[in-house]
């Protein structure tokens, strides 16, 4: 991380220098024709948080597409964790290339093993039939707390504060504060956007890269949000299990965007939550689906 890196109070570190790292982080090594190498921040955890493979494997398999041809959707599963000490190697398959759509897999792997599978298809521009859901009523983003502001006195009980390349502001209580409140409706929404400027703003491939890394952060907080529980604070294990995206408008990553998130089943261990992207004039850019491992001991 290059020159001096601002921080949020409580010592949060923010800001351009850190959404800089994110952006080298998702620039991989080619290594073959199909095969890139991509490593993960000093500052991670004991495993790869799911939006940084998620993000890398994108980058993958549009490096091997044209630029003309913007993602539409991908579909992925989280097949073991990822450990943040070694490299991960993404091997594209170039499954179809066709004249309207383009097929990509790409398998993540460490030490032999798969740890995370991807599909994405990507489209040339095309007009339609359009129309979209409306933006729920929400305050501004700027007029929110910043995350740091948010999680207050809470920062101790959550570990050494982790760089934050992503600007969060919650709508919604989080659920590290509701949770004194008991169980609530599962719900969570937060304004997001990438926490500096992107330097290439028609790069179409990184502002959903990086949206998708930004979908992982806080989708599993709405289930969460039911049972009045939350990470770190109650007896939680969690992880993605799987996760889709679909793309529907242009957007910009560095520019705020509204993730509504709801929670329409949880059962047998495992929690599904909904998002809704959505850009500060209302348009609605993206769709998020994922199940999680979620499992409250007593």
């Amino acid at each position: 991380m290059q020159g001096e890196v601002p921080v949020d109070v409580n010592g949060v570190p923010h800001g351009q220098p850190v959404l800089d790292s994110l952006v080298a982080l998702l620039d991989l090594e080619r290594i073959e024709e199909n095969i890139f190498r991509g490593v993960s921040p000093a500052s991670s955890t004991i495993r790869v948080f799911g939006g940084q493979v998620a993000g890398q494997a994108l980058v993958a398999a549009g490096r091997t597409v044209p630029e003309e041809r913007r993602v539409h959707s991908l579909h992925a599963y989280f097949i073991r964790p990822g450990d943040p000490s070694i490299p991960i190697v993404y091997e594209v398959d170039r499954t179809r290339d066709g004249r309207s759509f383009t097929t990509r897999r790409v398998v993540a792997l460490q030490r032999g093993k798969t740890i995370f599978s991807l599909s994405a298809s990507f489209q040339v521009d095309e007009g339609g039939i359009d129309h979209a859901e409306p933006m729920p009523e929400v305050p501004d983003p700027e007029s929110l707390p910043t995350f740091g502001e948010r999680l207050g006195e809470s920062l101790s009980k959550f570990g050494p504060p982790q760089p934050r390349p992503i600007d969060v502001r919650y709508v919604t209580e989080p659920p590290w504060v509701s949770r004194e409140n008991g169980p609530r409706e599962a719900r969570n929404q937060v304004w997001m956007r990438a926490d500096g400027v992107l330097a290439v703003p028609d790069d179409h491939l990184l502002h959903v890269c990086i949206a998708a890394f930004a979908s992982d952060m806080t989708l599993l907080d709405a289930p969460l949000a039911r049972h009045g529980v939350y990470w770190g604070l109650d007896n939680v294990v969690g992880a993605s299990l799987d996760h889709a995206m679909w793309f529907h408008r242009r957007f910009r990553a560095d520019e705020w965007f509204l993730y509504d998130c709801a929670s329409p089943s949880a059962s047998g261990g495992r929690g599904l939550a909904t998002g809704r992207f959505f850009s500060q004039d209302g348009q609605l850019v993206a769709t998020v689906v994922q199940e999680g491992l979620l499992r409250v001991n007593d």
